[in-house]
């Protein structure tokens, strides 16, 4: 299954978005992604998983991962987030939709990114470097890569889950990271058969 992946290894990913380097501390290495991404969990900053996760996933796939992990935190979400990701998980149920592409960017450019929600929407927004977003919603943060918007969500919303429960947590999301990379590594191997 590894073999299928996107990046076949750290190094890999690092390679093909130099930005991850701008979001972690870790050095790649010729470990297959997934064995580093788990590495990362068992490590000193383990937080850098998610990061990793929302690098390793395609963006659309990215978003609706972080969507996800933030739809288990839903109690610690204020009305607004909860709103922000409903907009964002009708923009990835259709990503082609004339009606959920500009709600999505409008949401996007209409808040700083200072929730978790927001964040996300900021990368639903970014889809494709930046393509979903009219000329006037650019922001200072657009060069960033949406996995950076992705990453930067999902570690807000685990901020606010309880330190004594935060590791298992965190866990789980990087672990729903890594199933969602495995199960789009075999849509896309299916794709290209």
């Amino acid at each position: 299954m590894a073999n299928e992946l996107r990046f076949k290894t750290a190094r890999d990913l690092f390679m093909a978005c130099p930005a991850v380097s701008r979001d972690m501390v870790a050095l790649p290495t010729e470990q297959p992604s997934i064995e580093f991404c788990r590495a990362l969990l068992a490590g000193r900053v383990p937080e850098e998983a998610i990061t990793f996760c929302a690098y390793l996933l395609p963006e659309r796939a990215a978003v609706w991962w972080a969507h996800e992990c933030l739809s288990h935190l839903t109690v610690l979400l204020d009305r607004t987030d909860q709103e922000l990701l409903a907009l964002v998980r009708d923009w990835v149920s259709e990503p082609d939709s004339p009606h959920h592409r500009p709600e999505v960017s409008k949401a996007a450019a209409g808040m700083p990114p200072t929730t978790p929600a927001a964040w996300i929407a900021l990368a639903a927004g970014w889809h494709g470097n930046g393509s979903a977003m009219d000329a006037s919603a650019v922001t200072t943060l657009q060069p960033m890569p949406a996995a950076h918007a992705v990453s930067a969500g999902v570690l807000a919303g685990l901020a606010r889950v309880a330190l004594e429960d935060r590791f298992s947590v965190l866990s789980a999301f990087v672990e729903m990271g890594i199933q969602m990379a495995e199960i789009e590594a075999l849509r896309q191997s299916a794709d290209a058969n």
